[in-house]
């Protein structure tokens, strides 16, 4: 009896794929183009956002932009590629973009603060404050840029580090911008002993300056009495160098200016502090 049941089950499935087997082909067919749409819309994706980053950026087009844009262009395409996907296996596509729709505004409510950062990095393309490459302080983390993606920036520290930051944090604080501007100027403030002559330190100071030549002495110099401390009278030196130039320019004129003031003979104080002691009439008769 299990023998006859084998065997006709065996033949009803025979029987069900003999009267199905044109249903059964069209699916066959219908997964196989669904698979070769995905995999030809991915690479079509790829290419097209390798395609547009490239030509933006041989047409000048700034790193930041360029990036962002063709990551838009690869998520769009495969959107597209995933509803031509649906569509083939016979899902109806417009009921699918209404529960998109749908599931997309729930999700939105969920997820604000990625769409925050979405439209941070919209805004961070559009009004560029960073690009890539320059040296920038994101509310006290600093780096040079890496990349600005859609929800987020890349930065890499001098140690070589890797920070990414959201774009929402970005967008609602300060952004210090330290490569924009191709000059700065280098501001250092050297502390003197109270006993130093004020002309001789202003002349001692501004030679030092005077002699680097990766200094911009067309834009002015500076160098006064900027504080008389407790322990020391505090002299500021202003000057300006390029950007590139900078920290070499300000640890060169540290060395120097401390070489100067000790051939000078122009002593640099550490704090110290004055104790006096006062006798009173009733310990001075005790020690007599």
């Amino acid at each position: 009896m299990k023998d006859l049941n084998v065997v006709d089950g065996i033949n009803g499935a025979g029987n069900w794929l003999v009267q199905n087997q044109d249903l059964l082909i069209q699916y066959a067919v219908n997964i196989v183009a669904a698979i070769v749409i995905f995999i030809i819309g991915s690479i079509i994706a790829r290419v097209v956002s390798n395609a547009v980053n490239r030509v933006m950026k041989l047409r000048g087009i700034d790193a930041t932009v360029a990036d962002f844009l063709s990551a838009m262009a690869r998520y769009g395409i495969l959107a597209f590629t995933f509803i031509a996907v649906l569509g083939r296996v016979g899902v109806q596509t417009t009921s699918v973009i209404a529960v998109l729709g749908a599931a997309g505004l729930a999700v939105g409510l969920a997820l604000q603060g990625s769409l925050s950062n979405f439209a941070a990095g919209v805004l961070l393309v559009a009004f560029r404050p960073l690009r890539a490459g320059e040296y920038v302080d994101l509310g006290g983390v600093a780096g040079t840029v890496d990349q600005v993606q859609i929800f987020s920036t890349t930065l890499r520290t001098a140690d070589n580090k890797t920070i990414v930051v959201p774009n929402g944090k970005i967008i609602a604080g300060n952004i210090i911008n330290y490569s924009r501007e191709p000059n700065r100027r280098v501001d250092i403030v050297v502390g003197v002993a109270y006993n130093a002559d004020i002309d001789v330190v202003k002349k001692v100071l501004g030679d030092v300056i005077a002699a680097d030549k990766r200094i911009m002495h067309a834009k002015g110099v500076t160098v006064r009495l900027n504080e008389m401390a407790p322990s020391s009278l505090n002299f500021v030196t202003r000057s300006w160098t390029t950007n590139a130039e900078y920290w070499n320019v300000y640890f060169d004129l540290m060395e120097n200016f401390k070489r100067a003031l000790d051939a000078n003979n122009i002593g640099i104080p550490f704090p110290q502090m004055d104790v006096h002691l006062y006798r009173t009439e009733e310990a001075t008769a005790k020690a007599e």
